[in-house]
């Protein structure tokens, strides 16, 4: 069932302002059809074909079993959207123009019989004038027509146009349809190591048809720059400074002579009025009319990330007036003073003289303060956008604020994200670092090319840039540090034209649409690079990127990681060193209750082939249904890492072993994970001065095994809940080297300010009888700095008794202050420690005891014969909910209250009687 929000709608509808006649074509009203097939169904307007075929019974549900493969038909179709006769329609408009907000992806349109236009770009905005195709219709019926062409076969046909631009093997990344690199199409719809490949096509984005009189405009986009005086792109914000407003609005239509702009800028608190006046340096051109103002830097309080104060949010009315002091349109935008900023300067004398390592910095300040960017990766979260409700997004992002994260980054290659997305992330306070969509891939530059992006480009970013959650602008995914690094070492004599032709692109067209639209954003052409070398705002080319021209002993820009070799678990020495990791990961399967949403009964099988067609992850382009011998890699990968690391499933029934296995390829990706965030964490106060950690990904597009660590409905992995625990503000973490048995103990805080406490350590067995050791530390008193890290404690295990029978508990107790907050307040964490692997641990019965509270609404949890690791509390089917804890360990005689919150329930409050609870001790039971 499809439904769009009445938010959704009206997200779209904001730049739309008074006019004569305005007719929404979002509907019902509407045909897809197509005549070869002799299919022709009902549909709506915004849709997709899948979608439609899917509300009609012509297919099932596409992300059910092997459909990926099955619907494949619909793929190479081409699909014809046909409106109703259009009602309402005026015959004395000075001018009629059809105006989309997006189209997936080549159209040919036609209007009243009569073709209008071609359009070749998803994430671009048409505007075509019909005014004669109108007078010449007569009382025929106005029926709108949109066909869709198959974007698998027109990027193959761009691809083979004779002397088209090819690149050396292993360049590109391409999966199950290749040459996604030639459209400007959604590059995950055509099939990605984690999602599906529908390749779908439709209209889907609203789309108007709007009439205006004489004298009369129509505002399409608009953008609202708010920046301090004298601030430039990419570096640090002058603080204090009055604030710059800037308004620009994109129209179509005759604008009278003379026409100026007004604003109110208003608090969305109490509705006051903060300032009102006439925006001065008033330019207007064919398309766009801009101005700008300053006000006072007191005269607004200051918008904050989730966790660093308050999302102090404003309304800013732009009004564009004629000479007579006519109000032609009217635009209104919420908008929050901030600035943010992508800090990639040289490091100075200053921060040598703190310790931390020559080179350029990496990091991001907000409203001049460094931050440490807590979160995860943002992934399309449905392979149909239609789909996206606000309600999904809201969930999704109160999942991650949960998680204690404060930053997503949106990946590249999905779609760039709707308002209400922007919306919701100023509410919530959650930073939302952007991406152009390009990724994994070098890329065209023939001039229809960079023309067609060009356009893309400056749409986008004007539509967003009013949002304080606008974090940074990063022109595609790993292009630097894969693709141009691939280039180079397979083709080093081709390697000079395809860095300039990356330069053209990222430096020469993207850029320029990012600094020329915005003094308030920052840009980088890569997400992983080592930043820029030189940036010069007077230069003609104001960025020259660094590449590989680098120090020894000097440390720059971030880095991303994945090891597949499950050995490499807990190895720091593997771990990159940098100013910021962005990406890292390691796959697992969902649970039960999500594969029995999309696969069958039958399937419910490890290694079952539906499993091993939608695990993605397997060498590019050998994923298909007659080539399962290339479609196992993932599966192989997860399996290695439970015989090495964790106790092997051992159930006498298929589908609890099955469940077992799951669940053991999540406890080890928590493992994985868990590792590298506290790495990363520890780095704040080591000379890289790492001060950001986002992992690959926060959630999924479907069921089936990937990165994510919430699931398609919203279930949280166990990845979820450890990352939570080890983005709590502070923590304490243990660095072991298995080699020599050198361990060491480390507490990092992402306070902005010192804090003290003591850090406690002690020994335990697995039936939890404490273990007097010779020599070893039972507690320490400690302070950390702000944003900082410091070592509490080394020691060696080379004497331990029996290392499969021995535990480290670590805890810390530190008093300090939130960011922004005068309040001093206690902060606990807790941590465990073996020396070997839980495969080979002597795992006992601990005993656990579940009891439930009407009274409270808690669960409690009591570990009476022993300790208990990896504690999970599992629910069943019907209901989508979260624990406040999860996946945590405890001690013998040790009870935990976990409360929970619900995000949907269709059982009526039921669902709490089916909860259990488990350890890593339940994976070896046979039943």
């Amino acid at each position: 069932m499809r439904v769009l929000s009445k938010a959704f709608l009206l997200s779209c509808l904001t730049s739309l302002v008074s006019s004569q006649n305005i007719v929404s074509l979002v509907g019902s009203d509407w045909t897809l059809s197509n005549d070869a097939l002799n299919i022709s169904v009902p549909a709506e307007l915004p849709s997709y074909a899948q979608l439609d075929l899917y509300a009609d019974q012509v297919i099932g549900d596409p992300l059910y079993g092997r459909n990926n493969f099955n619907l494949r038909w619909i793929v190479w179709s081409n699909w014809t959207y046909t409106s109703a006769p259009i009602q309402g329609l005026s015959s004395n408009a000075s001018s009629t123009w059809l105006l989309f907000n997006g189209l997936d992806t080549f159209t040919s349109i036609s209007f009243c019989g009569e073709h209008v236009a071609s359009t070749n770009n998803q994430f671009r905005q048409y505007w075509f004038d019909v005014s004669d195709i109108l007078r010449s219709c007569g009382s025929q019926d106005k029926i709108l027509s949109i066909n869709f062409g198959s974007a698998a076969n027109i990027a193959n046909d761009i691809a083979n146009e004779p002397g088209q631009e090819t690149w050396p093997d292993g360049v590109n990344q391409l999966y199950q349809f290749v040459n996604r690199n030639f459209v400007r199409k959604e590059q995950s719809d055509f099939g990605w190591d984690w999602g599906p490949a529908f390749v779908p096509a439709g209209p889907w984005q609203p789309a108007w048809v709007v009439q205006l009189g004489q004298n009369e405009v129509q505002v399409r986009n608009s953008l609202v720059d708010i920046y301090r005086q004298g601030q430039l792109n990419n570096l640090p914000a002058p603080q204090g400074q009055p604030w710059v407003v800037n308004a620009s609005l994109d129209y179509f239509g005759s604008l009278p002579q003379g026409a100026s702009l007004t604003y109110k800028l208003t608090s969305r608190d109490n509705e006051t009025t903060v300032s009102t006046g006439s925006l001065g340096d008033v330019n207007t051109t064919a398309s766009t009319v801009t101005g700008s103002t300053t006000l006072p830097s007191d005269a607004v309080e200051l918008w904050w990330p989730v966790g660093m104060g308050d999302q102090n949010l404003y309304y800013m009315t732009v009004d564009l007036v004629s000479a007579a002091n006519q109000t032609l349109a009217t635009v209104t935008k919420r908008v929050g003073f901030r600035t943010i900023i992508l800090n990639g300067n040289p490091v100075s004398d200053e921060e040598l003289a703190l310790g931390i390592a020559p080179g350029n910095n990496w990091h991001f300040e907000v409203n001049g303060q460094p931050f440490f960017a807590k979160g995860s990766n943002f992934i399309p979260p449905d392979a149909f956008w239609t789909r996206v409700t606000p309600k999904r997004i809201s969930d999704l992002f109160d999942t991650a604020i949960a998680g204690n994260q404060n930053m997503l980054r949106v990946w590249s290659s999905g779609a760039y994200a709707p308002d209400f997305m922007y919306d919701l992330a100023d509410e919530k306070g959650l930073l939302l670092w952007s991406e152009f969509e390009f990724g994994c891939s070098l890329y065209p530059v023939y001039q229809e090319f960079l023309d067609n992006v060009r356009e893309e480009a400056g749409y986008q970013v004007r539509r967003v840039n009013h949002h304080p959650s606008l974090t940074l602008w990063a022109g595609g995914n790993e292009m630097e540090n894969l693709e141009l690094a691939t280039a180079n070492e397979t083709a080093p004599e081709e390697f000079p034209r395809l860095q300039a032709e990356y330069e053209t692109l990222f430096l020469g067209v993207l850029l320029p649409a990012v600094y020329g639209n915005s003094r308030s954003i920052s840009y980088q052409p890569s997400s992983t690079s080592n930043g820029w070398l030189y940036l010069n705002h007077s230069a003609p080319m104001p960025m020259i990127q660094r590449y590989n021209n680098k120090t020894e002993g000097a440390v720059y820009g971030e880095s991303d990681y994945y090891n597949y070799n499950p050995s490499f678990l807990g190895n720091t020495s593997s771990y990159p060193v940098a100013r910021f990791s962005n990406e890292f990961g390691f796959h697992s399967m969902p649970s039960l209750q999500s594969w029995r949403q999309q696969i069958a009964e039958r399937d419910l099988q490890f290694n079952s082939t539906t499993i091993l067609l939608r695990n993605q992850h397997n060498p590019p382009g050998n994923l298909n249904i007659t080539n399962l011998a290339n479609s196992s890699t993932g599966q192989y990968q997860m399996t290695e890492a439970i015989m090495q690391w964790l106790p092997i499933p051992n159930k006498t029934d298929s589908v609890a072993n099955f469940s077992a296995w799951c669940h053991a390829t999540q406890i080890f990706q928590a493992q994985f994970y868990t590792s590298q965030i506290e790495f990363y964490r520890r780095g704040a106060g080591l000379p890289n001065r790492n001060l950001g950690s986002l992992y690959w990904q926060l959630e999924d597009i479907w069921v089936a095994p990937t990165w994510a660590g919430v699931e398609y409905d919203g279930r949280w992995k166990m990845l979820h809940y450890a990352a939570k625990d080890r983005y709590e503000p502070i923590i304490i973490a243990p660095y072991y080297n298995r080699t020599t048995g050198n361990l060491t103990a480390w507490v990092s805080s992402d306070l902005w300010t010192s804090a003290q406490g003591t850090a406690t350590f002690t020994w335990l067995d697995w039936a939890g009888n404490e273990l007097t050791l010779p020599n070893t530390t039972k507690s320490v008193d400690f302070t950390v700095g702000g944003l900082n890290s410091t070592q509490v404690l080394q020691t060696f295990t080379t004497s331990l008794p029996d290392p499969n029978n021995t535990i480290l508990k670590l805890s810390v107790s530190a008093q300090g202050s939130l960011p922004n907050s005068n309040q001093t307040q206690t902060f606990k964490h807790s941590n465990w420690f073996t020396p070997t692997g839980l495969n080979t641990a002597k795992l006992g019965d601990p005993g656990l005891e579940l009891s439930y509270s009407e009274v409270s609404r808690n669960f409690t949890v009591t570990a009476t014969q022993g300790v208990a690791a990896y504690v999970w509390l599992d629910y069943p089917s019907g209901a989508v909910a979260h624990f406040d804890d999860n996946g945590f360990w405890l001690g013998r005689g040790e009870r935990r209250e976990v409360g929970y919150t619900v995000v949907s329930d269709a059982t009526s409050g039921r669902w709490v009687e089916g909860v259990t609870v488990q350890s890593i001790w339940n994976q070896t039971l046979a039943m």
